[in-house]
């Protein structure tokens, strides 16, 4: 993505919600070299972030309610999580948790737009987000998987103010011309019960590599490397405990 920090109306933050937060360590530290650190307060439930060097890249969190799948999750900064939710309603999305508290560290609401994809709102207050992107291992794009593409156009356009470029097969986000990731229709390849979700894509340095460690670690690769004409080489994987995620080859942000 060209975005390099966190800013209003971008991506700041991914986080896994998994069935088995130390399995979850071990994979993502085998594909991408992450060290994690748990909180260890007990009220912190188990949230673990994970880093590169000194910077947080992502976290990884036990599920906290019975009917959450095992996802990948993607958070967008804004300025007021309370102002940001009732923009959702009002464009036709759905409030599914918060706004509430975190800590010290910010304010958070879970959302869904009107195609059904969830994602979060982040309010910073001493957290801002992700310390990398672009880089090996952190994250570079997000990608809105949806049956809707008009629908979810009008509705991120509309809470985000969104910049839209759109290419013969592919739509792309931006932050005023700064494309930060994009929105691909699932069409009859995707099985129905496959619901509209985001993905998240990690830079890494080389793909064909990352996707045979991904394996070796108990994932499955989901899409084989591919070279995308005019765009990156990539890849989609699943982790042991089901979540999906993309990579991509650093160096070649949209």
């Amino acid at each position: 993505m060209k975005l390099h920090r966190p800013v209003t109306g971008g991506p700041c933050w991914t986080e896994l919600g998994t069935s088995d937060v130390e399995a979850a360590k071990r994979f993502y530290a085998a594909v991408f070299n992450w060290r994690p650190e748990t909180d260890p307060r007990p009220e912190a439930g188990g949230y673990t972030i994970a880093h590169l060097g000194d910077a947080a890249v992502a976290a990884l969190s036990p599920l906290y309610q019975e009917q959450q799948p095992v996802a990948w999750n993607v958070s967008f900064a804004v300025e007021d999580a309370d102002a940001a939710a009732q923009q959702v309603r009002a464009a036709g999305g759905t409030v599914l948790l918060g706004p509430m508290d975190v800590f010290d560290v910010g304010r958070f609401t879970v959302v869904s737009d009107p195609t059904g994809a969830v994602f979060q709102l982040w309010q910073a207050r001493a957290f801002p987000g992700a310390g990398l992107f672009n880089a090996p291992g952190s994250l570079g794009w997000v990608e809105l998987m949806t049956r809707e593409p008009e629908r979810a156009e009008d509705f991120y356009t509309s809470v985000f103010g969104w910049t839209v470029r759109t290419q013969e097969r592919y739509t792309q986000w931006g932050i005023a011309g700064e494309d930060f990731g994009g929105m691909t229709t699932m069409d009859d390849k995707f099985p129905p019960e496959v619901p509209p979700h985001w993905l998240p894509y990690f830079a890494v340095a080389d793909v064909d590599t990352t996707a045979a460690d991904a394996a070796g670690a108990g994932g499955n690769v989901l899409m084989a490397p591919t070279s995308v004409p005019g765009g990156p080489r990539i890849a989609v994987l699943r982790d042991p405990q089901g979540a999906m995620f993309g990579v991509y080859l650093a160096g070649q942000e949209g």
